[in-house]
């Protein structure tokens, strides 16, 4: 549980207010993501896309359409008063069919709700869909483009920040969506309630425009804080999301009860999810104080507005029905034009967080393979040359290889000892062209490794490393991941886990290879450690790769358990380029070589009996292994 502990160990700082602040200009740069998002949704699904823009328009016109027809029916009704067509009383006025117009304006009426109603479910299903579909698409376009990255980026703590918030993005953008068609809808219906306005009085549309200009400033800058907010505090999010995963995780459930962690993790949570909680509750506070005072400003533009128009139908110059059809139609357009002005603060806000999106597509990788490269020669007819190779790590000091020479043999069982950090991990990452040289260069068959197709590279090597993924899937499906073309070959699947001698092991499972492994599902069954081992091991020889590399994946296995996959591994790498790296050197007796390596250097070469007879690092170190089993 170091690992809690490290990464918990201080108390939470709270971020720079000022880290992450967009300005006026980033915030408006930002709309610029407003069209590829829109293309997205619209290559989603086109016909969805234009259901559901159709649907807003024809709706769009309703509201206006329903006022007007207020308008005429109380016009109608103050007609019929004034006229003493009712004072013969309700049938006879309806035998006379005096009140036809009126009976025939509130079936109109009637038919434009009930179609309002109707279109705003449609509407809604097919926004819901069309989320949905977005979000599956956008979320497996991020999993590809994540595929493509380098290994170096992922163990960059600033791209797992980036990451962290692309992905939140991938679930929380749809209702980006439905606010820009829902603005679209209130634009149309803007324009026909302004119609009607202009008609009576222009210039209470200039009146409305200035009230509300605050409330938008105001709306837009709390945007850019929120968005700030979040920006700041995602290291803290991804943190947190930790502790959570931590605290109530079956990987973590033993040593949690064991050495108590329970409480330590708690508090860490407690104090750092309140801190976040604080800064959300500063934000909500003013943003709701100064909400309120700006809103009533478009408030009082309403009723300076309302009084006009009373004192024109006083004075005789609009008919009651009017005065309902103009006040209805600018407290209508009043909300509108606030809830436009307000969404657009709101867009942009949006937008913001779609640059995260953007941004982490926007990143390229560095390893990747050259115009015209050539592909993995079959056979491989005289294998690796490093040619004084130097490696560092990013924003490391020390390098993890240095003025590495080494020849490894086409056929040729190689075996990599040394102790924790001498760099045999790092030695197989370049072989298999997850990081490229810092210095020096990598010769496969006399040509540079770069040269060569970086798929067809990485298809021809069979590596397991000591932090295999435990993959909650069915066992064959764990052992089919070594070569995902083959997954539906029962038959390689049976024959990988008996070379692995992992087919004991799924033997002894209730459902056997169609067994879920891991406990992260109800119908799961959990292996031991040395269990999921000898299942990571049969995915190298689910692939049909020249090379096969087996580093540290038997840490968990006992001794004889382990040499015993070693030479099962040894008979069955005939004729293929093999690397094995242990601790235990009594498993790599059987290696054609044994390189012994220290400090990211090569310090002595040669089989185990020349090595013994050296004298040095391997046979001291070889001395006290045999010691402990003595």
């Amino acid at each position: 549980m170091s690992t809690v502990a490290s990464a918990t160990a201080h108390s939470p700082k709270p971020p720079d207010p000022r880290a992450g602040r967009p300005s006026f200009r980033e915030r408006i740069d930002a709309l610029r993501n407003l069209p590829p998002f829109l293309r997205e949704v619209w290559r989603t699904s086109r016909p969805l896309t234009l259901a559901t823009l159709t649907l807003r328009l024809v709706r769009a016109l309703l509201p206006v359409a329903m006022l007007y027809i207020g308008k005429l029916i109380i016009d109608e009704a103050i007609r019929l008063v004034g006229a003493g067509a009712v004072d013969g009383g309700f049938g006879e006025a309806w035998r006379g069919g005096q009140l036809d117009p009126l009976a025939l304006l509130l079936a109109v009426e009637f038919g434009l709700a009930i179609l309002s109603d109707l279109l705003g479910r449609l509407v809604a299903y097919c926004d819901q869909v069309l989320s949905e579909m977005f979000t599956n698409a956008a979320s497996m376009r991020l999993m590809e483009h994540a595929a493509t990255l380098d290994l170096e980026d992922f163990e960059d703590p600033e791209l797992q920040d980036r990451l962290d918030r692309a992905r939140r993005q991938t679930m929380g953008r749809m209702n980006l969506m439905g606010q820009l068609f829902g603005q679209a809808q209130d634009v149309v219906t803007i324009v026909s309630f302004a119609a009607g306005l202009l008609v009576y009085a222009p210039w209470l549309i200039l009146l409305l425009g200035v009230a509300l200009v605050p409330a938008f400033v105001g709306e837009s800058h709390f945007n850019a804080l929120n968005y700030s907010l979040n920006f700041q505090w995602t290291a803290e999010r991804r943190q947190l999301e930790y502790l959570r995963q931590t605290g109530a995780s079956v990987d973590t459930a033993k040593e949690v009860k064991i050495f108590g962690l329970h409480r330590f993790l708690v508090e860490r949570f407690r104090t750092l999810s309140q801190a976040f909680l604080a800064a959300n509750r500063r934000l909500a506070k003013r943003r709701a104080f100064w909400g309120t005072l700006l809103a009533a400003l478009g408030t009082l533009g309403y009723y300076v507005a309302y009084a006009y128009i009373a004192w024109r139908t006083v004075h005789g110059d609009f008919s009651i029905g009017d005065l309902t059809f103009l006040a209805g139609s600018f407290r209508r357009l009043r909300q509108l034009l606030e809830g436009l002005l307000v969404g657009l603060s709101q867009v942009a806000g949006q937008a913001m967080f779609l640059d995260d999106l953007y941004s982490f597509f926007d990143i390229e990788p560095e390893i990747v393979s050259r115009p015209g490269a050539a592909m993995v020669p079959r056979p491989i007819r005289t294998g690796f040359v490093f040619e004084d190779v130097g490696f560092r790590y990013p924003d490391a000091s020390r390098w993890a290889l240095r003025h590495v020479d080494l020849e490894l043999r086409a056929g040729e069982v190689l075996a990599l000892v040394g102790e924790n950090g001498a760099g045999k991990t790092t030695l197989v990452k370049l072989l298999a062209r997850l990081y490229d040289p810092d210095e020096g260069r990598i010769l496969l068959d006399g040509r540079d490794l770069r040269d060569y197709d970086l798929d067809d590279l990485r298809a021809n090597i069979g590596v397991i490393f000591q932090d295999f993924v435990r993959f909650h899937m069915t066992a064959a499906e764990n052992i089919g991941v070594g070569q995902v073309d083959a997954m539906g070959d029962r038959g390689r699947i049976e024959a990988a886990a008996r070379r692995a001698m992992a087919d004991e092991v799924i033997a002894a499972l209730p459902g056997g290879y169609d067994q879920v492994i891991g406990r992260r599902f109800r119908t799961g069954v959990d292996l031991s450690g040395g269990q999921w081992q000898k299942i990571a091991i049969a995915r190298a020889y689910m692939r049909d790769a020249q090379v096969m590399i087996l580093d540290e994946p038997t840490a968990a296995l006992d001794a004889r358990s382990e040499y015993e996959v070693f030479q099962r591994f040894r008979e069955l790498s005939d004729q293929r380029t093999t690397i094995l790296i242990s601790h235990r050197f009594s498993s790599v007796r059987m290696a054609d070589r044994i390189l012994v390596m220290a400090e990211g250097r090569i310090e002595a070469s040669g089989t185990h009996d020349e090595l013994m007879a050296a004298g040095g690092r391997y046979a001291e170190l070889f001395e006290l292994q045999a010691a402990g089993y003595r």
